[in-house]
């Protein structure tokens, strides 16, 4: 059988991560959800997605194939009803579509499909904040599915554990002289990854790997901190999806960043407001700020955005792709994909700029800008003139 993880309809609701990648390609827990469902299914997955971003995520169709909204993430029981599934049947959840059979080339009227009601308990991922708010969750089942009938290295005599049955550490994992607590959570040690002197974690966490946490960091789970990512300072119930840095002291909370970020020293946002009412996040679906439902929210960044020193983030704060953002006081709390500035106002950072700094910066982990990267991040910044006002 042939899987393919379509976007489905919360595709916009998750910009601007989903500028640069697929639904399927969000990391929560430990693993992306594309990485969750190939091994749950024991198969590569394809996907459907933006025309602009089908040049490197491709879709591969075959005679028989199985499309699964890449907003839910697999269970055993799902997965064994996706893999039951005839033609001309789909699952659904409420009115939300899961899954359905597709033959090559065919005209799918799921109207005329059977209804497959979804069974069991589902994790889906409807919005940004879905990313850190349900990232508990998601680290529980990941560690489960990783670590089932496997031994982990040995934690380190001088390193303090809690409950170290819920600890997993992978081959050529470093991390002397830290504490590990997973007495609330599991704690997921990465291959290669490294915890540094003086280091205390709260589980649920995950370091993926490569990644390294900085010496005295201190972490609040849930978190994950993504492949090949550095940390320092504090940080609390957030996802880095990887190849980012906050590498200095300052406070990271109930936040998601996306891969080729960079927090610079002392940089703090704020994920409760003063008067502790209810966070509002900007919405590219309604082109205005949307009510989240929580009182701890703190900053969305896409992908290759940076910010300089004693940068300052309000509350629910949403940045796009390839942003530059620093200087003394609190820049707004929306800023739109390729603007270079802060506080005392932004001006457009032109694509000529920014790709220089994203070869550069890719360069120093061993990989290259490719014209594929660059058409992506071109389009977006097209997309995106409509928000930016210089």
């Amino acid at each position: 059988m042939n899987y393919i993880l379509f976007d489905g309809p919360n595709r916009d609701a998750l910009l601007p991560f989903t500028y640069t990648r697929p639904v399927a390609d969000i990391r929560v827990g430990i693993l992306t959800i594309r990485e969750k469902w190939e091994l749950f299914l024991g198969a590569t997955t394809t996907t459907v997605t933006e025309d602009y971003l089908s040049g490197k995520f491709p879709m591969v169709e075959m005679e028989h194939n199985i499309m699964i909204n890449a907003s839910y993430t697999p269970t055993e029981d799902l997965v064994h009803q996706i893999k039951n599934l005839k033609e001309n049947q789909a699952i659904f959840e409420g009115d939300s579509m899961v899954a359905f059979y597709s033959l090559e080339d065919q005209d799918v009227d799921l109207d005329a499909y059977e209804a497959v009601n979804c069974e069991g308990f589902v994790l889906k991922i409807e919005t940004t904040w879905d990313i850190f708010s349900k990232n508990g969750d998601a680290i529980a089942a990941d560690f489960k599915l990783l670590t089932v009938d496997r031994t982990s290295e040995p934690i380190p005599e001088q390193t303090v554990a809690f409950n170290p049955e819920q600890i997993f550490i992978e081959e050529g994992a470093k991390l002397p002289l830290c504490v590990l607590n997973a007495t609330d959570g599991p704690i997921y040690i990465g291959k290669n990854s490294e915890i540094m002197e003086g280091s205390m974690v709260r589980g649920p966490f995950a370091l993926c790997e490569g990644s390294t946490l900085k010496m005295g960091t201190k972490i609040y789970g849930p978190t994950t901190v993504g492949p090949y990512s550095k940390v320092g300072g504090e940080v609390n119930n957030s996802v880095i999806f990887g190849f980012s840095n906050k590498g200095h002291d300052g406070f990271l909370g109930n936040s998601v960043i996306g891969e080729w970020c960079n927090l610079g020293a002392d940089t703090n946002n704020s994920n409760l407001k003063n008067n502790y009412a209810e966070v509002r996040l900007w919405s590219y679906e309604t082109d205005n700020f949307t009510k989240t439902g929580l009182q701890f929210c703190g900053l969305m960044m896409g992908d290759h955005s940076k910010c300089g020193i004693n940068t300052m983030f309000n509350t629910g704060t949403v940045i796009g792709v390839s942003a530059n953002i620093f200087g003394a006081g609190f820049p707004r709390n929306f800023i739109p994909s390729f603007s270079w500035g802060g506080a005392k106002g932004f001006t457009t950072y032109l694509t000529s700029k920014a790709f220089e700094v994203a070869a550069e910066v890719m360069k120093r982990r061993g990989l290259d800008f490719s014209e594929q990267e660059s058409a992506i991040l071109e389009h977006v910044f097209n997309l995106s003139a409509t928000y930016r006002n210089d």
